[in-house]
Order: structure tokens, then C-alpha cells, then sequence
């Protein structure tokens, strides 16, 4: 003998026209598709994989101080002339 449990759900109206909308496509009862939504999402999903570690790499002594905005244009102004007047000198 199959046991049913009657409850009451709140279910937000765009779901619940979904969901009716479903059930009449696949000529069901909305009880009969809600159920097996409900088993499709209480068989679990699977645990997300971790992420890979990135590899790090130490990029050596720093050149600039990338907190000096002026020193930035400065390195950036004299990479983009160099082709033009040569390599620029650090101060």
C-alpha cells in the first residue's frame, strides 16, 4: 500500500506557471512532476571539485613601484619611445 502526505508549498507564481505549463506538455499532474523534481534534487548534487592550485613563480626584484602612477608613465612613455630614440635611462 503507497502512503501519500498531503502539505501545503509556497511557490512563487512564475515558478508555479512554469511548472504547470510542464506538466500539461507532458501530460502529467503537477503533483506527479513536482515529485519528481523534488527526487531529482534530493538525489544531490555532486560536490564541486576544488579548483587546481595556481602555479606561482617568483617574477624577481621589483623595478618599478607600482604605487608611483608617474613612475608607471614614465616606464610606459619610454618602452613606447625607445623603438624611436633609444632606451631611457632609469632616474
Amino acid at each position: 500500500m503507497v502512503f501519500h502526505m498531503k502539505t501545503t508549498l509556497v511557490i512563487p507564481d512564475p515558478v508555479f506557471r512554469d511548472l504547470k505549463k510542464r506538466a500539461v506538455e507532458r501530460n502529467t499532474t503537477l503533483s506527479e512532476l513536482a515529485t519528481e523534481y523534488l527526487r531529482q534534487g534530493l538525489q544531490g548534487q555532486p560536490k564541486p571539485k576544488r579548483l587546481p592550485r595556481l602555479p606561482s613563480f617568483s617574477a624577481g626584484v621589483t623595478k618599478i613601484d607600482i604605487s608611483n602612477r608617474e613612475e608607471i608613465y614614465r616606464v610606459l612613455d619610454a618602452e613606447r619611445h625607445a623603438p624611436l630614440y633609444g632606451a631611457v635611462k632609469k632616474d
